[in-house]
């Protein structure tokens, strides 16, 4: 079984050479840190701009951080961008005035700091929490979402593409008649998509954050990459053996981004609050990649024994599906 197992490895780094994997995984990469050393870290994004409407006078001391301006449609259009903040002095009770990001978060520092401009309380000092820098911050946030976004699509993708290739060249049904179990035939294409996985994980990790700050967090980077691989290449295992063609294959993988991975970037990043996300694996899953990035990896034992079995009940519809189509071919 061994001797099968060490040529089928050989056979699927072959066409994993043939099909450009290990090029698009690389230019991938390049393209991933550039944007992360280049754009992303330098982001230093400016407290949210202040403009003042005081026909009166009323406020003599302005503060380095407003802009003053001539009329309240001046002060309207100003705020017009979802982020500035609005105050208007020209009633007799002074108003806040800005329009919602439809974050209620921000929205909520962005009226704490207008109220700290009005009343003159600018010079405090904030307490730093945590040991990381804005710029280390941002890399470890931005890393880590596209560490998860480059797994989800190469470990679904890539399996895929590689079985419709060997479906198309007939080699399942060459393998039905080969005495080489087929579970066999699953674990070699996982074994060599989950090493690629790693190894892009490292390089990834390294390269954005600094050797010393990825030695710290590449323990639990890696595991909770290995489990997003191998969940990944077997749901693209799965759904490339009982889909016909690629045509379907590519909608199915549409739906996957738009519905299934889309929400999870908003939920995670944007703020939005979505009582029924909880109840989405891919948001824990996501959680607990971005919770490895900042030192504070999952410790829950429940999290771990639903990705195990997830993983093992995901390997059994692959063998089983895959009996079938071997099956059919004859």
């Amino acid at each position: 079984m061994w001797r099968g197992f060490s040529h089928l490895l050989k056979k699927d780094f072959r066409m994993m050479i043939s099909g450009k994997f290990f090029l698009l995984a690389l230019l991938s990469l390049c393209l991933y840190s550039g944007y992360i050393n280049f754009v992303y870290a330098k982001l230093d994004q400016k407290i949210f701009p202040v403009c003042l409407y005081d026909p009166q006078g009323r406020l003599p001391d302005v503060s380095e951080y407003v802009t003053k301006l001539d009329s309240r449609e001046a002060l309207k259009a100003a705020c017009a961008d979802q982020y500035s903040v609005g105050i208007d002095l020209s009633r007799a009770v002074p108003e806040i005035y800005m329009l919602s990001c439809g974050m209620e978060t921000t929205d909520h520092y962005r009226m704490a700091w207008g109220e700290a401009i009005l009343h003159g309380n600018v010079d405090g000092q904030a307490e730093r929490i945590g040991a990381n820098t804005r710029e280390m911050k941002n890399r470890r946030e931005i890393t880590a979402e596209f560490l998860f976004f480059e797994l989800t699509a190469v470990g679904f993708l890539g399996l895929a593409s590689m079985l419709f290739k060997e479906k198309q060249m007939g080699v399942i049904r060459v393998h039905g008649i080969l005495p080489v179990c087929r579970g066999v035939f699953i674990l070699s294409k996982l074994l060599l998509l989950l090493c690629s996985d790693l190894v892009f994980t490292i390089l990834l990790t390294v390269i954005n954050l600094g050797v010393s700050e990825a030695v710290e967090a590449l323990a639990g980077v890696l595991l909770q990459a290995g489990i997003l691989s191998l969940i990944m290449a077997l749901v693209g295992f799965l759904c490339a053996v009982r889909l016909p063609d690629f045509k379907q294959f590519s909608l199915f993988y549409l739906i996957l981004a738009v519905f299934v991975t889309t929400p999870v970037f908003l939920a995670g990043q944007t703020g939005m609050k979505w009582n029924w996300i909880v109840y989405h694996p891919m948001y824990h899953l996501f959680e607990a990649m971005k919770g490895a990035f900042f030192l504070t990896p999952m410790t829950k034992a429940p999290y771990y024994l639903a990705c195990a079995g997830t993983i093992i009940l995901l390997f059994l519809l692959s063998y089983q599906t895959l009996n079938r189509e071997v099956a059919k071919e004859g």
